[in-house]
């Protein structure tokens, strides 16, 4: 019996949205060499228009848009009434300098930075790294975890915190979900970026510590003394092993130092 031909996996969308257009010209070369297929904007109210009609596998957002800006940009992604396209993982691209600027947009709900200058190599892994952690939540079947007043399910990917929906991003989700199948065990900032992230360079450390701040709003009592994601000072950040339905594990590293 013979068998049809497999049809063609589609390419990726990436929907690039700055408005210097060397930097388009370039991003597009780039992308559309790696597999991608690009579209692009050169303001905030196009790119939305064009997010809106289909959402894009991923958003190269710059931060520094005419018309609107690349944070309102981001927070009306994030705020959209569409599940698919809350859910789109955005990059930003920002200035060297423009530090407030990383952690406001992290904390709308980016997903990554990318500080400009920057290397096509560094860029393309950091999409590949969000769109590989999309895949395999998509395919990911677990049972529910339940810890405490914390459910964490894989498979709806959702989690409640005494049964009111917490409202977390793709990547706050990717985080929690790693922390908590490990209760007790320590996770350093870069160990988080190549189990999360899927990637490790210098600098990013920050993107960390903005994530697990906003997680904390989101699911803890007090953020200023969690109960379940903690911090070991000097080390990095581990999920309580205290809680009804964590168990310590055994094979890493013991939380030890300061609490929370």
């Amino acid at each position: 019996m013979s068998v049809g031909p497999t049809a063609p996996r589609a390419m990726p969308t990436v929907l690039v949205v700055d408005d210097e257009e060397a930097m388009v010209k370039g991003l597009r070369l780039t992308l559309e060499r790696e597999g991608f297929r690009v579209l692009t904007a050169g303001d905030g109210t196009e790119a939305l228009r064009l997010a809106t009609a289909a959402p894009p596998d991923i958003v190269i957002l710059d931060l520094m848009l005419p018309v609107l800006d690349g944070l309102e940009v981001c927070r009306r992604i994030r705020a959209s009434a569409d599940p698919a396209l809350r859910r789109v993982p955005i990059i930003m691209l920002t200035a060297r300098d423009d530090e407030v600027d990383k952690v406001v947009g992290l904390e709308l709900g980016a997903d990554d930075y990318v500080t400009k200058p920057f290397s096509s190599r560094e860029l393309v892994a950091r999409v590949r790294a969000a769109l590989r952690r999309r895949e395999l939540d998509a395919g990911c079947g677990d049972e529910p975890l339940v810890l405490g007043d914390l459910v964490i399910d894989p498979a709806r990917r959702r989690v409640t915190v005494g049964g009111r929906p917490a409202g977390l991003t793709a990547t706050e989700f990717d985080l929690l979900l790693h922390l908590a199948r490990s209760p007790g065990r320590v996770f350093p900032r870069d160990q988080l970026l190549r189990a999360v992230w899927g990637y490790d360079f210098v600098g990013a450390d920050r993107t960390v510590d903005v994530h697990v701040r906003r997680l904390r709003e989101k699911i803890e009592p007090d953020p200023s003394r969690p109960v379940y994601v903690k911090t070991s000072w000097g080390r990095g950040y581990f999920f309580s092993d205290e809680l009804p339905g964590a168990h310590e594990d055994p094979t890493g590293p013991r939380r030890g130092g300061g609490r929370p």
